[in-house]
C-alpha cells in the first residue's frame, strides 16, 4: 500500500484529488479542520481515506497528525505530501487590513512550511532510511508568476511559496526527495462567490466603481474556468512520473494568461491590466 497526505480536502482541488488518487489505489490521509468534514469525507471514500483534523496554522495539531500517520505507515513512509490547503485574500492593497495580509501569508506560506517540516521524516529525510524517495507537491497558482490587480496578497503568498519550493528542492537533493509545483489558473470552485463578498467591503473607496466593474470580468472567468479534475490528473502525474517536471503550469489561456504577462515589458503589462480592469486616473 502506498500512502499520500493531502492538506485541505474538504472541497475543491483537495477533495477531487482524494477521489482521483483513491481510484488509482492509494491510501489518502486528508486534512480537514473539523469533525463534521472528517465524517462526511470518510463516508464518501471509506477505508481508503483517513481523516486528519488540523489547521495548517496550528503547529501542535500538525505534529499530532504526523504522529498519527507514522503510527499507521511505519517504516513504509509516505509516497507523497500534497500541500493544497490555502486561502485567497482579495482586494486593493491600499485598503486591505494588515491582519488579513498577515493571515494570507500565515496560511499559504508558513502553513506549508510547518506541514512540510512535520512530515519530512515520513518522506525519507534521513540518510539511513530504507524507503523509496518521496515527493512533495505544492499547489501554487499562475499568481505565483503573475500578479494581477486586487490579488496582491494572494500573489505575494504564491510567489513566496514558489521561492520556498525551489530552495527546498535543492536542499532535499541530499535525500533525493523531489519538490514539484503545480500552478493552476482559474478553476471551477466556490472562490467566485467569495470574491464578490470581498469586493463589497471596499465600497466608499476610490476603487468602488472599478470593483463593481470587476463583476462581469469574474463571470467571464467563471465560464472559462477549468475542471478541478485537470489538477487532480496533474497531481497524479507529478507523483507517479519517473521524470516529473519541476513545475506544471495550468493556465486557462496559454498566450494571454501565461506567456504574454511574463515576457512582455513590465510597463506594457501594467498598461494592459490597467485598461482591462478600468484602473485609470481621471
Amino acid at each position: 500500500m502506498e500512502y499520500i497526505v493531502i492538506t485541505g480536502v474538504s472541497s475543491g482541488i483537495g477533495y477531487d484529488a482524494v477521489r482521483y488518487l483513491i481510484e488509482r489505489g492509494f491510501h489518502i490521509f486528508g486534512s480537514v479542520r473539523n469533525q463534521s468534514d472528517a465524517d462526511r469525507i470518510k463516508a464518501d471514500f471509506g477505508d481508503q481515506f483517513t481523516p486528519l483534523i488540523f489547521d495548517v496554522t496550528d503547529e501542535e495539531s500538525i505534529k499530532n497528525a504526523a504522529s498519527q500517520v507514522k503510527a499507521i505507515v511505519g517504516n513504509t513512509g509516505l509516497k507523497a505530501l500534497v500541500n493544497n490547503a490555502g486561502i485567497a485574500v482579495l482586494g486593493p492593497l491600499m485598503h486591505l487590513p494588515v491582519e488579513e495580509f498577515r493571515k494570507q501569508l500565515e496560511v499559504n506560506v508558513i502553513g506549508v512550511f510547518s506541514v512540510t517540516q512535520a512530515f519530512l521524516p515520513l518522506l525519507g529525510a534521513d540518510k539511513k532510511t530504507i524507503q523509496s524517495p518521496s515527493r512533495i507537491i505544492n499547489i501554487s497558482s499562475v499568481s505565483g508568476k503573475i500578479a494581477f490587480p486586487f490579488l496582491g496578497a494572494y500573489a505575494a503568498s504564491k510567489h513566496a511559496l514558489e521561492a520556498m519550493s525551489d530552495s527546498l528542492r535543492r536542499e532535499l537533493k541530499l535525500y533525493d526527495i523531489d519538490v514539484i509545483l503545480i500552478e493552476p489558473g482559474n478553476i471551477i470552485t466556490s472562490i467566485h462567490d467569495k470574491t464578490r463578498k470581498y469586493f463589497n467591503r471596499f465600497q466608499k473607496t476610490d476603487y468602488e466603481s472599478i470593483l463593481e466593474g470587476a463583476g462581469p470580468i469574474l463571470e467571464k472567468r467563471l465560464h472559462s474556468a477549468m475542471s478541478v479534475g485537470i489538477v487532480s490528473q496533474t497531481i497524479h502525474k507529478a507523483i507517479t512520473s519517473k521524470t516529473p517536471k519541476v513545475q506544471y503550469p495550468l493556465p486557462n489561456k496559454w498566450m494571454s494568461g501565461w506567456y504574454l504577462p511574463r515576457f512582455l515589458p513590465a510597463r506594457t503589462v501594467d498598461s494592459l491590466m490597467a485598461k482591462a480592469f478600468g484602473i485609470l486616473k481621471k
